[in-house]
């Protein structure tokens, strides 16, 4: 799928079934976003919650209710079908891992596409540095967190952080590079000492799949836009549709919007 080299060859393979894996290296320089779907009447407690943890949840476009289009961002894309892969829940448990959420869509659910780390991954390899999931083609290794969220109405949770491994040189080089793409969640927030935030054991991670970490290596942790998921899962809301952890949408705004 690397011959993928837009959001709107992207959103089409979504959309025709032959891409169902994930969008991490695919469309570089597109900007990608995590997405949450909730009814109305939970809309604005999560806008609320955006709004008060920008790091791990940066809005870049928020749909009116009943509308499956983001018309700031990719104005003839459907947010119904043009996802690699979806996530239903019911009053916070997971009950459906669809293709394509035609079925289940309804006329009061609103859409916020959030920011994502895979944006600015393009502009870490274009400085020289490593990415070790898309070195092996795997997802990016993610983790739950003792980082508490800042609440807002019904919602609260922890931290989701994703992980990429790196020397001690180029992890001062991440930060820099990352810190000019707040919309994509910025600089990292945590360096080495997994403990410190409730990492227990990088091979194991929540979501996503374990990469290696080398002896001379640091893990660098950034916030990440599965936030809501956890968060989510503790708010039990009756129903949301979530991206599957890894599997994006991808926009046809270049680079970090946020940043510009």
């Amino acid at each position: 799928m690397s011959h993928l080299t837009t959001g709107l060859e992207v959103r089409r393979a979504c959309r025709e079934g032959s891409l169902r894996g994930p969008t991490c290296g695919l469309a570089p320089g597109f900007a990608q976003a995590n997405l949450v779907i909730l009814p109305a009447d939970w809309a604005f407690d999560f806008l609320l919650f955006c709004q008060r943890n920008p790091q791990p949840c940066p809005l870049i476009e928020v749909t009116a209710p009943g509308d499956w289009t983001p018309r700031l961002t990719a104005p003839d894309a459907d947010l119904r079908s043009d996802l690699p892969g979806y996530r239903v829940w019911q009053n916070g448990e997971l009950v459906d891992e669809p293709g394509d959420v035609h079925r289940h869509w309804r006329d009061d659910l609103v859409s916020f596409l959030i920011g994502c780390s895979f944006t600015f991954e393009a502009a870490l390899q274009r400085a020289g540095l490593p990415v070790r999931h898309l070195e092996l083609g795997r997802n990016v290794p993610m983790y739950r967190t003792n980082i508490a969220c800042q609440p807002a109405g019904r919602f609260s949770g922890p931290l989701v952080v994703s992980m990429r491994p790196l020397s001690p040189r180029d992890a001062i080089k991440s930060v820099q590079i990352s810190a000019a793409f707040p919309g994509s969640h910025g600089a990292p927030v945590h360096l080495g000492f997994p403990d410190q935030i409730g990492i227990t054991d990088l091979s194991r991670p929540d979501y996503g799949d374990a990469v290696p970490v080398h002896p001379h290596e640091l893990p660098v942790f950034w916030a990440c836009g599965v936030t809501p998921q956890a968060v989510l899962m503790q708010a039990k809301p009756p129903f949301a549709i979530t991206h599957s952890p890894g599997k994006m949408f991808v926009t046809d705004v270049v680079d970090d919007p946020a940043a510009r």
